[in-house]
This record gives C-alpha cells, sequence and structure tokens, in this order.
C-alpha cells in the first residue's frame, strides 16, 4: 500500500468506499500501487496496467491496454471513439464492484498476461487527418515541422483532436499559432 494513495483516499469528497474496494481487489493481484496523474495507477512489470478514475457520473477502472483482453461478459467500455487502447469498466456505488470482485480479477490477471507476453495495441497513426490550418504551418516552419514529428502519436493525436475539433478556419488557425511554442518545447497539449 502506498503512502500517497492513502492521503488521496483521505481527501476524496466522491467516490472513496468504491475507490477503496476497487484498491483491495487490485493490490490482492499483486500489482504496485502508485499516483500518476493525481490518479490511483497500478503496474506490472514496470507498465501501467489500471487507473482507478473517479468522473462526476461514475467511477471507473480503467485497463490501460484493455482493446487487449477478450471481454467475454462484455463490460469494458471504449471512453470515446478517439481512444485506441484503453477500456473502462464503469460504476455507480461499490455494491457494483463487490458482485464483480471474481470478474474483475479475472480480467485483472488477462491484463498481466497480456503483458506478460509483450502484446501491444496496434495503434492508428493520425487516424484522423491533419487540419489544413496546422499542415500550412508545418509546412511553413521547418522546426515545427520537426518538433511535431518528434512528439509521440498519442500527443501529435491530441494536437490535430483538438485543432480539427474548432467550425470555423479563422478558430482553427488561431489554435495552432496557440499552441506552436508548446509543440517547439516537445510538450503535449495538456503538458505543462
Amino acid at each position: 500500500m502506498n503512502p500517497k494513495i492513502d492521503l488521496y483516499l483521505s481527501k476524496a469528497k466522491q467516490w472513496r468506499q468504491e475507490t477503496e474496494k476497487l484498491r483491495m481487489i487490485i493490490l490482492d493481484c499483486g500489482l504496485t500501487e502508485d499516483l500518476k496523474w493525481g490518479k490511483p495507477c497500478y503496474t506490472f512489470q514496470e507498465s501501467n496496467l489500471l487507473i482507478i478514475q473517479g468522473f462526476k457520473e461514475y467511477c471507473a477502472l480503467m485497463f490501460c491496454k484493455g482493446a487487449l483482453l477478450k471481454d467475454t461478459r462484455r463490460v469494458l467500455i471504449q471512453q470515446t471513439k478517439s481512444v485506441q487502447a484503453a477500456r473502462q469498466i464503469r460504476f455507480t456505488e461499490v455494491q457494483e464492484i463487490v458482485a464483480m470482485e471474481s470478474l474483475l480479477k479475472a480480467y485483472i490477471a488477462e491484463a498481466m498476461e497480456a503483458e506478460k507476453a509483450g502484446l501491444k495495441v496496434e495503434f492508428i497513426k493520425n487516424p484522423e487527418p491533419v487540419p489544413e490550418e496546422l499542415q500550412t504551418r508545418l509546412d511553413g516552419m521547418p522546426a515545427l515541422k520537426s518538433a511535431f514529428a518528434a512528439l509521440t502519436p498519442g500527443r501529435q493525436r491530441g494536437y490535430i483532436l483538438y485543432f480539427s475539433a474548432a467550425k470555423q478556419s479563422k478558430t482553427r488557425e488561431a489554435r495552432v499559432e496557440k499552441c506552436i511554442k508548446q509543440i517547439l518545447n516537445g510538450k503535449g497539449l495538456d503538458d505543462s
């Protein structure tokens, strides 16, 4: 048990019981506990395997490489269509977690086996088209093009989704301009 998680739980205003129950189930499976991205994160062989997430409407156990799991019970949820690897199991009360304990342990064991086997999620690199406004800036600034290419596929995709979400070209251009410095610094959209 990691004291960082104890502190996290002491400050939790919502989903505390659910998080505590999930924590006990996960620790019973022999995973290493840490606090990453402000959330309880569980690793196996130094790879992130699970994260407990609290949202307004539900608490979730996220499998970082959930797309690799068979999901015979059809309980895994792809949070949004742009999420490629992660899958969640959502809960609204602790009784749901108690009822699913053996299934959760089976899914965790399957995730551990996938990690032992070295299985990887096949990512679609930039499945969304690069917005014209970004492509114009990349073509006009070799340093920006190099910096963007050096970003991880996930960070590239984050920018592409953010820029593409704007309906007007003027807004897309403004977003690209606002992010140039961050891209040149090798940072993703949400990095500080």
